[in-house]
């Protein structure tokens, strides 16, 4: 695993997040409607020596974590949920139980969770038309 980071140090927004962390509570899986169609996904509340945070398992991943677990997620992201930073695990990242020893154990994780600073909005992708003609910007002629 790469360069792992710290629960408290998560930020909204961001991806290709590699963490460490135990599991402590641990949701049913169930079916949400997206934009996408009918998804699986699964909740659970994970921490480390900094802090917890709510982690949403999605796909394949929903339903494969026990309560104390200490586990390695490779390639999650970072989105906000009411103003709290939430981990996922979609279908690009990996899942892996690891050896517990010398890791936090669940009583010692402190209550704290990273939160989204400020005023952040998820970024959208811009749409433009570039290149109808050379040099040609902004709406296409219709």
């Amino acid at each position: 695993m790469s360069t792992s980071r710290k629960v408290l140090d998560l930020r909204p927004g961001e991806s290709s997040v590699d963490v460490k962390v135990r599991v402590l509570e641990v949701g049913e899986p169930r079916v949400v409607e997206t934009k996408r169609g009918p998804r699986t996904l699964s909740e659970a509340t994970v921490g480390d020596e900094t802090g917890r945070v709510v982690l949403v398992l999605w796909g394949e991943h929903a339903g494969k974590l026990r309560e104390g677990d200490v586990v390695e997620l490779q390639n999650a992201f970072t989105t906000v949920y009411r103003g709290k930073v939430q981990l996922n695990l979609g279908n690009m990242g990996r899942l892996s139980e690891t050896n517990d020893e010398g890791f936090v154990k669940a009583e010692d994780i402190p209550e704290d969770m990273p939160e989204a600073q400020g005023d952040f909005r998820p970024q959208r992708r811009r749409r433009d038309f570039r290149g109808r003609d050379e040099g040609y910007r902004g709406r296409p002629k219709w």
